[in-house]
Protein backbone atom coordinates (compact mmCIF):
# COMPACT_ATOMS: atom_id res chain seq x y z
CA UNK A 1 0.00 0.00 0.00
CA UNK A 2 2.73 2.51 0.95
CA UNK A 3 4.62 1.82 -2.30
CA UNK A 4 1.48 2.42 -4.33
CA UNK A 5 0.88 5.75 -2.59
CA UNK A 6 4.54 6.71 -3.16
CA UNK A 7 4.30 5.81 -6.86
CA UNK A 8 1.22 8.01 -7.25
CA UNK A 9 2.91 10.91 -5.42
CA UNK A 10 6.04 10.60 -7.57
CA UNK A 11 3.86 10.40 -10.68
CA UNK A 12 1.93 13.50 -9.68
CA UNK A 13 5.14 15.45 -8.98
CA UNK A 14 6.51 14.48 -12.40
CA UNK A 15 3.31 15.59 -14.14
CA UNK A 16 3.28 18.94 -12.31
CA UNK A 17 6.91 19.54 -13.31
CA UNK A 18 6.13 18.59 -16.89
CA UNK A 19 3.08 20.83 -17.13
CA UNK A 20 5.03 23.74 -15.67
CA UNK A 21 7.88 23.35 -18.15
CA UNK A 22 5.49 22.79 -21.06
CA UNK A 23 2.90 25.54 -20.61
CA UNK A 24 4.65 28.34 -18.73
CA UNK A 25 8.38 27.63 -18.59
CA UNK A 26 9.57 31.17 -17.82
CA UNK A 27 7.03 31.75 -15.06
CA UNK A 28 7.73 28.28 -13.67
CA UNK A 29 11.50 28.81 -13.59
CA UNK A 30 11.14 32.32 -12.18
CA UNK A 31 8.80 31.09 -9.41
CA UNK A 32 11.54 28.65 -8.35
CA UNK A 33 14.14 31.44 -8.30
CA UNK A 34 15.99 30.54 -11.49
CA UNK A 35 17.14 32.96 -14.14
CA UNK A 36 15.01 33.16 -17.25
CA UNK A 37 16.65 31.52 -20.27
CA UNK A 38 16.30 32.77 -23.84
CA UNK A 39 12.96 31.89 -25.41
CA UNK A 40 14.49 29.33 -27.77
CA UNK A 41 15.25 27.15 -24.72
CA UNK A 42 11.50 26.61 -24.37
CA UNK A 43 11.75 24.02 -27.14
CA UNK A 44 14.12 21.64 -25.27
CA UNK A 45 12.19 22.40 -22.06
CA UNK A 46 9.05 21.25 -23.88
CA UNK A 47 10.81 18.04 -24.87
CA UNK A 48 11.88 17.56 -21.25
CA UNK A 49 8.28 18.25 -20.20
CA UNK A 50 7.04 15.42 -22.43
CA UNK A 51 9.25 12.98 -20.54
CA UNK A 52 8.11 14.28 -17.15
CA UNK A 53 4.44 13.98 -18.13
CA UNK A 54 4.71 10.51 -19.66
CA UNK A 55 6.86 9.14 -16.84
CA UNK A 56 4.45 10.65 -14.31
CA UNK A 57 1.44 9.09 -15.99
CA UNK A 58 3.25 5.77 -16.16
CA UNK A 59 4.01 5.91 -12.43
CA UNK A 60 0.37 6.49 -11.62
CA UNK A 61 -0.54 3.54 -13.86
CA UNK A 62 2.11 1.19 -12.45
CA UNK A 63 0.92 1.89 -8.90
CA UNK A 64 -1.71 -0.79 -9.63
CA UNK A 65 0.94 -3.46 -10.22
CA UNK A 66 4.36 -2.43 -8.91
CA UNK A 67 5.86 -5.93 -8.98
CA UNK A 68 5.34 -6.26 -12.72
CA UNK A 69 6.92 -2.83 -13.25
CA UNK A 70 10.11 -3.11 -11.21
CA UNK A 71 12.19 -1.80 -14.13
CA UNK A 72 10.25 1.51 -14.14
CA UNK A 73 10.84 1.83 -10.41
CA UNK A 74 14.55 1.06 -10.73
CA UNK A 75 14.85 3.58 -13.56
CA UNK A 76 13.26 6.29 -11.41
CA UNK A 77 15.72 5.51 -8.61
CA UNK A 78 18.57 6.11 -11.07
CA UNK A 79 16.93 9.28 -12.42
CA UNK A 80 16.63 10.67 -8.89
CA UNK A 81 20.24 9.75 -8.06
CA UNK A 82 21.43 11.51 -11.22
CA UNK A 83 19.28 14.52 -10.30
CA UNK A 84 20.89 14.57 -6.86
CA UNK A 85 24.40 14.25 -8.33
CA UNK A 86 23.79 17.10 -10.77
CA UNK A 87 22.53 19.24 -7.89
CA UNK A 88 25.58 18.45 -5.79
CA UNK A 89 27.91 19.21 -8.70
CA UNK A 90 26.38 22.57 -9.61
CA UNK A 91 26.06 23.59 -5.98
CA UNK A 92 29.63 22.55 -5.11
CA UNK A 93 31.04 24.41 -8.12
CA UNK A 94 29.17 27.59 -7.20
CA UNK A 95 26.91 27.65 -10.26
CA UNK A 96 23.77 27.08 -8.20
CA UNK A 97 23.17 28.36 -4.67
CA UNK A 98 21.94 25.84 -2.12
CA UNK A 99 18.81 27.99 -1.74
CA UNK A 100 17.81 26.85 -5.25
CA UNK A 101 19.22 23.34 -5.29
CA UNK A 102 18.45 22.22 -1.74
CA UNK A 103 14.76 21.43 -2.17
CA UNK A 104 15.14 19.48 -5.45
CA UNK A 105 18.13 17.56 -4.02
CA UNK A 106 16.13 16.75 -0.87
CA UNK A 107 13.26 15.48 -3.05
CA UNK A 108 15.65 13.38 -5.14
CA UNK A 109 17.10 11.74 -2.04
CA UNK A 110 13.85 10.89 -0.25
CA UNK A 111 12.25 9.62 -3.45
CA UNK A 112 15.24 7.42 -4.36
CA UNK A 113 15.62 6.06 -0.83
CA UNK A 114 11.93 5.21 -0.39
CA UNK A 115 11.68 3.68 -3.86
CA UNK A 116 14.79 1.60 -3.18
CA UNK A 117 13.65 0.42 0.25
CA UNK A 118 10.02 -0.25 -0.76
CA UNK A 119 10.65 -1.58 -4.27
CA UNK A 120 9.25 -5.03 -4.97
CA UNK A 121 11.86 -7.74 -4.75
CA UNK A 122 12.16 -10.45 -7.40
CA UNK A 123 10.55 -13.73 -6.51
CA UNK A 124 12.84 -16.61 -5.66
CA UNK A 125 16.54 -16.69 -5.17
CA UNK A 126 18.12 -16.14 -8.58
CA UNK A 127 21.78 -16.90 -7.88
CA UNK A 128 23.78 -17.63 -10.99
Amino acid sequence: MKLRVLLIIVGFVQIVLGLGYLFFPHLFLQSMGHSIPPTDINYPLGMLAARFIVYGGAFIAIAKSPFENRLWISNMIFIQLIDFGVGVFYTATGVMPLSLSGFPMFNAIWISILLFVWRPKALGNNKS
